[in-house]
């Protein structure tokens, strides 16, 4: 059956090309219409509290996302001017500052302390502005992009949005770049290790188009995430490029024993291929399919592409590539040249003599790998991995220089609360460590003004039917145990007062990231080892071989992840959750392949006239990957060593 039908796409390699070639448009349409999205914070469970108040932002206020803005050494007039300027940019919903509860005239040293240390420092002055939309939303990052237009280098923009708009503008410019670099070095790779110069280019032409078609059935997903985005094309790359060296090597050996017609060559091939990589294919998808455990979504979104890449990446190469390969079959015969590396015998014979030396490595390298792996540093901030120089990390040192501020909390209350109740519950948080202050409604226009005297633009920033808000200033950045353990006081305060209260903004959702993804990465490790420790012990129907070859990759997955540990460097939490899942899937393949070869070593019996004839041949010969038709073991016998044999056995050793 897969013999006919690697023949039926040998005979149609041209009609398969042209289809392969069409369906790069729509594919092409999808990837560039597909959203991506740059805010990971967006990925969290709708579940959390955090995220249900950014929810409810949205829909009572008309506002999700916020940022702080610090100006130096202008006049007052000229910062109100900019201010409007700020609140005529589509999608502000609306500027606070020091304007909206005095006015210019009224001396700064006037006003109330609290406010004059909230929005005055020195020579500088802080405004907070909020949008219409979340954080992450094309609008939101556009406003904060014409707001840096429209300011000088006074003025400088911190909060989420400006980071993930930066976010966006290093991930479109490195992108591209660090694919070519890929690319490149597997080119010379391929170079070295493959016979025609010509191969690599059908390789990578091969596997560039599945990256393509995958990127473009992204548009089903509606959207995913940059790293997804990032992560695609080299994983799949890496993950895919096996299987067309195993295609490329079976083609050559069925080429030796069907000269004269290449497309059965080709056929043969292409279903050897086809059942050799079906087994390590499918445990790659389930180490990729693990990340969808995570209640976390991005594993989800980056699962579920990863998964569809491998998929795509198989039929690609059991179609586009064959076809590639004998429509310019005349071509790569004529560029071939002599391996550059010749062979690798040398090094797996020395690996096996000393089999007992590896042992001991592994056995010194246990403990140290382990420890390392357990204790690595994973950091959360999301601006921490960028570079410092981007505006959104200038600001934030600024807001830290000038204010000794890193980010603000917000604690959204039943709006109804008492009015003492919530001077006391404020005046409480004013007192937890690292709270510079507190602004509420009360706090701008005074406890003794009447409701109805209120200006209406503050009231309709920090009030609405059902719920009112407050921001606390807080001097601990974002993703740290300090800030975090604040956070937690802080929630204790508020709902010791109201049980429906919320405390939202960025250093909340960065906690609850924490939180979150730190269970993640235990249920994905545990679900991608079950997966794949089922799907070997299917294929080779033993205990022991799944859990040898499992325990070797976690190995060497504790050693990957120790070498960070031991060299002094943090992890972005993202790494954390992925390598393990990552390289368990992509790895476990070799480890089937090599067993799969390791199995299939035969015992022959050679039919000889003259017994000298058997000191030259040899009692064991190795069968290529997925040869497993006895009469096409026993033709393969007898053309390599050019004698018949009288039976032969498969045995498992």
């Amino acid at each position: 059956m897969l013999i006919k039908m690697g023949k039926q796409i040998a005979k149609h390699k041209f009609l398969i090309l042209l289809i392969g070639f069409l369906l790069l448009i729509p594919s092409l349409i999808g990837m560039v219409t597909t959203r991506v999205n740059y805010d990971l914070l967006s990925y969290l469970p709708e579940t959390l509290e955090t995220v249900k108040g950014q929810d409810i932002m949205v829909d009572e206020y008309g506002m999700g996302a916020f940022s702080m803005v610090v100006v130096e050494n202008m006049e007052l007039k000229d910062v109100q001017k900019l201010e409007k300027k700020f609140e005529a940019v589509d999608h502000v919903k609306d500027v606070l500052w020091y304007d909206d509860v005095a006015d210019l005239n009224l001396p700064v040293q006037m006003i109330p302390k609290k406010l004059r240390e909230g929005f005055f420092k020195g020579n500088a002055t802080m405004m907070i502005v909020l949008f219409d939309n979340t954080t992450s939303s094309d609008e939101s990052m556009n406003a904060v992009a014409e707001m840096r237009k429209l300011a000088n280098k006074q003025c400088f923009i911190s909060g989420m949005s400006g980071v993930v708009n930066d976010i966006k503008d290093v991930a479109l410019d490195e992108l591209p770049v660090y694919v070519v670099i890929a690319a490149v070095l597997s080119f010379l790779v391929l170079e070295f290790t493959t016979e025609s110069f010509l191969v690599p280019v059908f390789f990578l032409l091969s596997i560039g188009i599945a990256i393509i078609y995958n990127l473009g059935s992204n548009v089903f997903l509606g959207q995913v995430s940059y790293i997804t985005k990032a992560l695609t094309a080299v994983l799949q790359l890496g993950v895919t490029m096996d299987y067309s060296i195993f295609l490329l090597n079976s083609y050559e050996e069925y080429k030796e024993k069907y000269t004269e017609d290449r497309n059965r060559a080709m056929g043969h091939a292409i279903a050897s291929t086809f059942k050799a990589v079906v087994g390590s294919s499918v445990t790659t998808v389930a180490g990729f399919a693990a990340l969808c455990f995570m209640t976390f979504a991005l594993g989800r979104d980056l699962g579920i592409v990863m998964a569809k890449g491998v998929i795509i990446g198989v039929i690609c190469c059991v179609t586009i590539l064959p076809s590639l390969i004998l429509a310019f079959d005349k071509q790569i015969e004529k560029t071939k040249h002599r391996p550059l590396i010749k062979s690798v015998d040398g090094a797996s014979n020395f690996i096996i003599k000393h089999h007992w030396v590896w042992l001991i490595v592994f056995l010194v390298l246990l403990l140290p790998a382990v420890h390392g792996n357990n204790n690595i540093k994973i950091y959360y901030d999301i601006a921490k991995s960028m570079p410092s120089s981007l505006p959104s990390n200038v600001a934030t040192d600024r807001l830290k220089k000038d204010f000794n501020m890193s980010t603000i909390h917000m604690v959204m209350m039943d709006s109804n609360m008492d009015s003492k109740d919530k001077r006391d519950m404020l005046k409480e948080i004013d007192n937890v460590e690292g709270v510079k202050w507190t602004i509420s409604m009360s706090s701008l226009v005074g406890a003794s003004v009447p409701e109805s005297m209120i200006p209406k633009d503050v009231k309709s920033m920090l009030q609405s039917g059902d719920h009112e808000l407050a921001f606390i200033c807080s001097e601990y950045e974002s993703a740290t145990p300090k800030v975090n353990k604040q956070i937690a006081k802080i929630n204790k305060i508020t709902k010791n007062y109201d049980k429906t209260s919320m405390v939202i903004g960025e250093a909340p959702l960065m906690k609850d990231l924490e939180d979150v993804t730190n269970i993640d990465i235990q249920n994905v490790n545990i679900a991608s080892i079950a997966a794949i420790f089922v799907i070997i012990l299917i294929i080779f129907k033993s205990i022991s071989l799944p859990v040898i070859l499992v325990a070797i990759i976690e190995f060497a997955i504790a050693v990957n992840m120790a070498v960070p540990y031991y060299q002094g460097v943090s992890l972005p939490f993202v790494a954390s959750i992925v390598i393990g899942t990552i390289q368990l899937g992509a790895t476990v393949d070799y480890a089937i392949v090599y067993t799969n070869r390791y199995l299939k070593a035969v015992n022959i019996e050679w039919d000889v006239d003259l017994a000298e004839d058997l000191d030259s041949l040899p009692k064991d010969v190795q069968i290529p990957d997925g040869m497993t038709d006895t009469e096409e073991i026993s033709d393969y016998l007898s053309n390599l060593t050019g004698f018949c044999h009288r039976g032969f056995g498969l045995k498992e050793t």
